[in-house]
């Protein structure tokens, strides 16, 4: 019998991502306590780009957008807004960029093939290419564990499991 697999991949729906951005650009245009605030959230190239007149409403426009990220099932460990969160004053105003991590780095793809290896199943193979780690096995049994074991790892990047065979 053939090996099954499946393939580790960190990737961002681009499209669940703008929905997102744009749902919380209306709801801070129309929202109360947003008002008069030059409080506004955008697209800048890739990233996304927050900005008001004080850095605690930065950080509220951020927490709107996380909610609706959440909401349609977007991972927040996808977002890099940098390791603080620290709003950056550029004359009158407060922003703050953010980017979308999208791929496994290989120190990523690494750290995922010594976790396998070390708390997996034995008879499980793990090969890096690219931006992807292919699982194989010739137990499904082994390929559902190798799954719960990845989503109750504690990582520091979003990782989705596909192709699945």
């Amino acid at each position: 019998m053939a090996d099954s697999s499946f393939d580790v991949v960190s990737k961002v729906d681009r499209q669940e991502v703008d929905n997102a951005l744009n749902q919380a650009s209306k709801e801070v245009a129309q929202r109360y306590d947003f008002r008069g605030v030059g409080a506004s959230i955008e697209w800048s190239g890739d990233a996304v780009a927050i900005a008001a007149n004080s850095a605690e409403r930065v950080l509220a426009v951020l927490d709107v957008f996380e909610t609706k990220l959440v909401r349609r099932g977007v991972s927040l460990k996808s977002l890099d807004f940098g390791e603080d969160k620290e709003p950056k004053a550029s004359g009158k105003e407060y922003r703050l960029s953010g980017t979308l991590r999208e791929g496994l780095s290989s120190e990523n793809a690494k750290k995922i093939t010594k976790l396998i290896r070390d708390e997996g199943p034995k008879g499980v193979k793990t090969q890096i290419t690219g931006d992807e780690v292919r699982v194989s096995s010739k137990s499904r049994d082994d390929l559902q564990a190798i799954i719960a074991l990845l989503k109750g790892a504690d990582l520091d990047f979003a990782v989705q499991f596909v192709n699945y065979r």
